[in-house]
């Protein structure tokens, strides 16, 4: 295993140097021994100069390996060149007791027996990671010993050189087993540290899905803002702080005027190229802190918190209402596109997260209704409005059926003859709760709740039943008119429910005149063919 040749080599290359200098200081003590015993012959200092050689061999060779990165990048390599250094050591002190005269290892040169022997004892102490290395130099010591003894052959000697044959296999057994014990534990190492740094990837894994995550949950993907989720919690977040440290959260609501006829003439990759834009000229103006957010389709907000939250959120408004004048550019096209803005105030205008959103939806509502491309901010009388529009809208239906809502007649007079020449429908209610209800409220509620038909289908039947009673009053000639807005045409059959109301009370058409209002433009691509068919039927027009 790669990794633990390397843990080989650091543990070896570890304390090396210190091997060496230890070799050099040994040596030279051994060289002064023998000069003090009167026993330094040409022979010892050559042995001793062999031996300093190879001690600067291997430091020599120590250091080329470690400067040309070799020692980790190829670690058996080192391993058998810092071994063959060993050996070379190990042969050069097995030589010192041949370069002594009559050697006497138990005798007078036993300061130089105990150097050798606990030099060879050392290196297999000491160099436990890798065996090789470690009985390179000692065994050549320990047989030069153990020969140098037995071929005394004095008992003692001999005795002792028995012994160290001994000591030879205890060490071999010894280095072999410490090996095994180092490789053991560095591949328990390696194996902990690779499953430690799974561990760590997986959980850096897990933290990055789960930032992506949260950002696919908390950012709208097309635009790169904050979705409609994290709006909601950012805006009741900084409420509930803004109530603690009395401060204002100001909400601006934008639309994007004629949206839905640019993706549908010019495409949805338009639509979204329109979409991006609009968010990065959000982030370019707004760089308070505030919070941006599409809420989704065309609809953007911002979150202004702080001191001065209105006043920003006034500047941001009308910042962002003056880039909407410049075209906005995509594939070699262009659109200049208004917005509409709403504008609400916590606490000055609500008490809680959801008022304010409904109160700056109000303020946008009546931006779009009032005049396009401006800033409406919120006024209690759009709540009112609002609460009266829902109550009209609620109980309009069942106020049809139980006949609250009828007819009354205005008559039309000839002011010259004095005489009746006919009778307007007019629309009326008097709701229990909200008193007069003007007829443009009646009409507009209808339209919203699609009940556009039921209602013009109940005056009408109101003007049926006076238009039968008029000739018991010398009026049969006179007619009834009834208003019809033009959005109705697109709205249903007029001809068709007029026929059904009058035939139902056995009311000629030409009893009833048909009255196009003016509230909104006709269109002939609609209308012409109802309009022809009333004609036919009978029914008087007017526009």
């Amino acid at each position: 295993m790669p990794a633990v040749l390397q843990a080989q080599v650091a543990d070896i290359a570890d304390g090396y140097r210190s091997t060496l200098i230890l070799n050099l200081i040994t040596l030279t003590v051994c060289l002064f021994i023998l000069h003090i015993q009167n026993e330094a012959g040409w022979a010892n200092f050559v042995w001793y100069a062999a031996a300093v050689v190879v001690v600067a061999c291997r430091a020599y060779a120590l250091n080329a390996l470690n400067r040309r990165g070799k020692l980790l990048s190829a670690p058996q390599s080192s391993l058998t060149i810092l071994s063959l250094g060993a050996l070379a050591s190990g042969v050069v002190w097995a030589a010192l007791p041949w370069t002594v005269y009559d050697f006497e290892p138990l005798g007078s040169h036993a300061p130089l027996f105990l150097m050798m022997g606990g030099m060879a004892a050392g290196s297999v102490i000491k160099q436990i990671g890798y065996t090789p290395l470690a009985l390179s130099y000692s065994i050549p010591i320990l047989l030069s010993l153990m020969v140098n003894l037995i071929g005394n052959w004095r008992p003692n000697d001999v005795l002792v050189g028995l012994s160290l044959s001994l000591i030879i296999f205890v060490f071999i057994r010894r280095s072999i087993w410490a090996e095994r014990m180092f490789v053991s534990s560095q591949v328990a190492r390696h194996e902990a540290t690779t499953l430690a740094d799974s561990l760590t990837r997986a959980n850096s894994d897990i933290l990055r899905q789960n930032s992506r995550l949260e950002a696919l949950a908390n950012r709208d993907t097309l635009t790169g803002l904050a979705n409609r989720m994290f709006f909601h919690g950012r805006l009741a977040g900084d409420i509930a702080r803004a109530a603690v440290v009395k401060e204002q959260v100001a909400l601006l609501i934008f639309d994007v005027e004629r949206f839905q006829s640019i993706n549908d003439t010019l495409g949805h990759s338009a639509g979204d190229a329109l979409l991006r834009e609009i968010a990065n000229r959000l982030s370019s103006i707004v760089e308070d802190g505030s919070l941006i957010a599409r809420l989704g389709g065309d609809e953007f907000a911002v979150v202004v918190s702080g001191p001065d939250a209105l006043h920003r959120a006034r500047t941001h408004a009308a910042a962002v209402l003056e880039a909407s004048r410049r075209p906005i550019h995509w594939h070699q096209r262009q659109a200049v596109v208004g917005l509409s803005v709403g504008l609400a105030a916590y606490p000055d205008h609500a008490d809680n997260a959801e008022e304010l959103l409904a109160c700056a939806d109000m303020a946008l509502y009546d931006a779009k209704r009032a005049d396009r491309r401006q800033l409406r901010e919120f006024d209690p009388d759009l709540r009112r409005n609002a609460e009266r529009k829902r109550i009209i809208e609620q109980d309009l239906d069942r106020a049809i059926q139980t006949g609250a809502i009828g007819a009354w007649f205005q008559p039309q007079v000839d002011l010259t003859t004095r005489r009746i020449t006919g009778f307007e429908a007019l629309v009326r209610w008097q709701h229990p709760q909200l008193g007069f209800v003007s007829p443009p409220e009646i009409v507009n509620a209808a339209r919203t709740v699609h009940l556009s038909e039921q209602l013009t289908a109940s005056i009408a039947r109101d003007a049926c039943l006076l238009a039968r009673r008029l000739p018991e009053f010398g009026l049969g000639d006179v007619t009834v008119a009834l208003n019809v807005s033009p959005r109705e045409f697109a709205l249903y059959s007029v001809p068709c429910m007029l026929q059904r109301v009058t035939s139902a009370h056995g009311v000629a058409p030409s009893g009833l005149e048909i009255e196009i209002t003016e509230e909104a433009i006709l269109d002939p691509a609609l209308a012409a063919d109802q309009l022809k068919r009333l004609e036919q039927d009978g029914y008087k027009l007017a526009v």
